[in-house]
This record gives structure tokens, sequence and C-alpha cells, in this order.
């Protein structure tokens, strides 16, 4: 199985970049991983909330194939804590699936085609976070899943 995250817009803060590449790189240990970034829609401060969703919703539709599987970070997702989505993890790879795509929408969230295209949807918080801090939350946990699944001992329980 291969995992892809989807995120709108490239992360600015150099440090923030530094963390996300780290798990990144240690993510190559378990899965196939890739984060694609997506630019920002150009002029957005001149298109309503709705516009930009849109416009964003496009963006990450276009990207996806037949064959993969959409589920959203999303607020009103499904929580877990650190071994139920190991556990979410392994179920995923137990049905055979070839590509795992998470997507992290832009500050309004997502259109209704892509929530209509969405097979899940997760939520890392009811918190709010800053998108680029959602890509380090989230490929944090990606790792921390695959290690749970491989009983290492970076997760203490």
């Amino acid at each position: 199985m291969k995992i892809t995250l989807l995120a709108i817009g490239k992360t600015d803060d150099k440090n923030l970049q530094v963390l996300i590449d780290n798990y990144m790189k240690r993510l190559k240990h378990y899965v196939s991983f890739s984060l694609e970034v997506i630019p920002d829609i150009k002029n957005s401060k001149h298109l309503s909330e709705a516009q930009q969703k849109e416009l964003e919703g496009q963006e990450i539709l276009k990207r996806l194939s037949n064959s993969d599987t959409l589920v959203l970070l999303d607020e009103n997702g499904k929580m877990f804590d650190s071994v139920g989505f190991s556990g979410y993890l392994q179920k995923k790879m137990n049905s055979g699936l070839k590509n795992l795509v998470f997507v992290i929408g832009g500050p309004y969230g997502f259109s209704k085609a892509v929530y209509e295209k969405a097979q899940g949807k997760v939520s890392l918080s009811q918190m709010t976070f800053s998108h680029q801090m959602v890509r380090l939350f989230f490929v944090e946990q990606l790792y921390r899943g695959f290690t749970i699944l491989r009983n290492e001992p970076y997760h203490h329980r």
C-alpha cells in the first residue's frame, strides 16, 4: 500500500519543514509515503469562501485516480487515539488498497464534490491547528502508528 498526503499551500516555516522531512524519512522504513503540495489558489483574496473551496476541490480531485481511497482530515471526522489509528491503518492495509490518500484542505475546508468523493474522514483533534502544523502532526502519527504495529519502542503504553 502507498500512502499519499495532499495539502493545500506550501509550508513557509523552515523549522517545521525540517521536522516534517524527518518523519517522512522515518516513514520510508514502513510504507511508501509521499507528500504532495497543491499550490495556493492565486488571487484567493478576491474570491468568496465558496469559490476558493471549489477551486481547491478541483485541484484535489484531479490528482486522484479511480483506485485511490480518499480520506479527509476533517474536524468532523472520526477521532482515534494512537493505538486506534494504528489499527485503522492495519485494516486499510489488510483490505488490499493500492493508494490511501489523506487530504488537508484549505482554510475553509473542502468543497461539496470532495466530500462526496471521500470514503472517510479522520479528525486529529477537536482543537484547531494551522494547516502547516497539521502536516507535522499527521506524519508523526502515521510514523507512530507503524511503530505500534511493529511493537517498536517509540510509543509508550
